[in-house]
């Protein structure tokens, strides 16, 4: 068997998911017994100061025996964390340029705190400790 005919048998079914710099592949492979497994690769996009870029994958392999009891897992677990948080995105958070609400109120509390104390908390002596 060519290794043309291997790829086609072996790749039966392919979903791709782009999430931010994030890409989720979803594909349905077939073992040499010709039954069907799940494979699911997270691939990440990082970009180097020379503006280059490359990609870290993590892979998982998902087997028919286990589909019941890893849905079961995985909806459990995402329903948790949506009733628990809700299903607004937050992913701003992540973002090197994010700016929280209260660093504004946070920054108005330090600089009263410097206005009335000559020493910062940084200035630490560990002869003191």
């Amino acid at each position: 068997m060519s290794n043309n005919d291997m790829m086609e048998k072996e790749e039966i079914f392919s979903k791709v998911l782009r999430a931010g710099r994030r890409t989720y592949f979803f594909d349905v492979r077939s073992t040499k017994a010709e039954d069907y497994y799940l494979t699911v690769t997270e691939s990440k996009k990082f970009t180097n100061d020379d503006g280059s870029f490359h990609y870290k994958k993590h892979k998982i392999y998902l087997y028919k025996e286990d589909f019941t009891e890893f849905n079961a897992i995985l909806n459990e677990m995402t329903d948790y964390i949506i009733n628990e948080k809700g299903d607004e995105v937050i992913s701003e958070r992540h973002q090197k340029d994010f700016k929280k609400e209260y660093d504004s109120d946070q920054n108005e509390v330090d600089s009263s705190i410097e206005n009335t104390s000559t020493e910062k908390f940084t200035d630490i002596d560990f002869d003191d400790i």
